[in-house]
């Protein structure tokens, strides 16, 4: 009876002290952050998804402002539609144009905000998805730094601008960090344009195959029908032959 006392009590502490470190843990997890669908390959395009939680018990996500790093300035940025959020983006004239595919970029995105249009935002417990088209890619560096503000419904402005340094703990309040791969293929963002490619491929192989299919069942069916009509006009003349005896 004493030994299931004290199996109980261990039982709840250990559950006590499982959420404490739940409870702990939680914040350390619950900041703005960016993640690429797929890979980000420098010198190609990508979509990416900056993560937006909600850290509040009783306020809401109203408005979200991400800021894009000038050191490596982004020509095309695509906002994709999120329900019940307005898009802005915002570009700048560069002081040092960009040459893109044999074209001179002389502006470049420097921030893009989201602002919840029905008011209600991201509710306390729940997060939201925005996602953005971007390119070209940089080819001298290895992550993108974005700095975001995420204001609240009561007025208050977190501010993600912290730049996380290598070897050291993670700050308080991290900016989001894009981790870029290195192009595969060679051509740098032309990926999806080879898979179309070859997708072109395999359905003419997959046609030309369906006609040599289609010709020679045309052909079996035709022996097919000379034996049975062969058949036929021999079993007339025994008929006729054994009505004639």
């Amino acid at each position: 009876m004493q030994a299931s006392r004290i199996a109980s009590r261990v039982a709840a502490a250990t559950a006590v002290a499982g959420t404490a470190v739940l409870a702990l843990s939680v914040p350390a997890f619950a900041h703005v952050t960016v993640q690429p669908e797929g890979t980000a390959a420098k010198g190609g395009y990508a979509v990416v998804d900056f993560k937006v939680p909600n850290e509040r018990d009783k306020s809401t996500t109203t408005k979200v402002e991400v800021a894009f790093p000038d050191d490596h300035p982004l020509a095309s940025v695509m906002p994709e539609p999120v329900p019940g959020w307005n898009v802005q983006v915002t570009k700048a004239k560069l002081s040092k144009p960009l040459t893109m595919h044999g074209e001179k970029i002389d502006e470049a995105v420097t921030k893009v905000t989201w602002t919840a249009a029905d008011g209600k935002g991201i509710q306390p417990g729940y997060f939201q998805k925005f996602p953005l088209s971007v390119g070209a890619l940089p080819e001298n560096t290895d992550q993108l730094v974005f700095k975001a503000l995420q204001t609240y419904s009561d007025n208050e402005v977190v501010r993600w601008i912290e730049v996380p340094q290598a070897g050291q703990n993670e700050p308080e309040n991290p900016a989001p960090v894009l981790q870029l791969s290195t192009a595969t293929d060679g051509h740098h963002g032309t990926a999806d344009a080879k898979g179309t490619a070859d997708k072109t491929e395999n359905a003419a192989a997959a046609t030309d195959s369906g006609s040599h299919d289609t010709d020679t069942t045309a052909r079996v069916l035709g022996v097919v029908g000379i034996v049975v009509g062969v058949a036929g006009v021999a079993y007339g003349v025994l008929a006729g032959r054994r009505r004639t005896a």
